[in-house]
């Protein structure tokens, strides 16, 4: 599994969220090592953008790591459950794009134990809280350089097709609901479940 380079990253928001469908997510722990394909990615480009944690330039301890340069980890906690998310666009713009659902790949038995409830293998990592769970990727990642271990994105695969569509669960961000910022592989079983009924 080969590390992406630093410049990879620096890409328009819109453009690495697309780049990142197919690539590989990987999580070295003492467990065990876990990886899966992205399939699912959002964009959220602050601070001109209602969804998201930057908007209006909001600079907080969370929102921090979104003002320095893009490739770095962006964890936060929701409803109890950690997301995941690629710092994107160039320093000083708080931009990022949150990892939806990904593909197991490496460490499915270490991803069932993480997951004992789960009793299809589409529902290990088919959302943003899911996927974080069965990896073990945890709040402590924030921050992390994303071209190396434990936490990084490694070359993967070209999808066939690319499927482009409004944001999921933002309803009360005005506008912005209905911005075509999420990307996803068209007919992946690992897709979110939300995403699946419109596919």
């Amino acid at each position: 599994m080969k590390q992406l380079e630093p410049l990879f990253f620096q890409k328009t928001t819109l453009e690495l969220a697309q780049a990142l469908i197919g690539k590989l997510l990987v999580k070295e722990t003492n467990e065990g090592i876990t990886a899966g394909w992205i399939v699912e990615t959002e964009a959220y480009i602050g601070p001109n953008d209602r969804a998201a944690h930057s908007f209006n330039n909001r600079r907080t301890k969370r929102t921090e790591v979104m003002f320095g340069p893009p490739g770095f980890t962006y964890t936060y906690v929701m409803h109890t459950h950690c997301l995941v998310n690629v710092v994107s666009g160039s320093e000083s713009s708080p931009e990022a794009i949150l990892i939806r659902a990904v593909e197991p790949y490496v460490g499915i038995d270490l991803m069932w134990e993480r997951r004992p409830k789960v009793n299809k293998i589409e529902d290990l990592t088919n959302g943003p809280g899911k996927l974080t769970k069965a990896l073990g990727i945890v709040k402590d990642d924030y921050g992390r350089p994303l071209d190396k271990p434990p936490l990084f994105i490694a070359e993967g695969k070209t999808p066939e097709n690319i499927r482009v569509g409004p944001r999921i669960g933002i309803e009360n961000s005005g506008e912005a609901k209905d911005y075509p910022w999420r990307f996803w592989e068209a007919g992946n079983a690992f897709v979110s479940r939300f995403k699946k009924r419109r596919d």
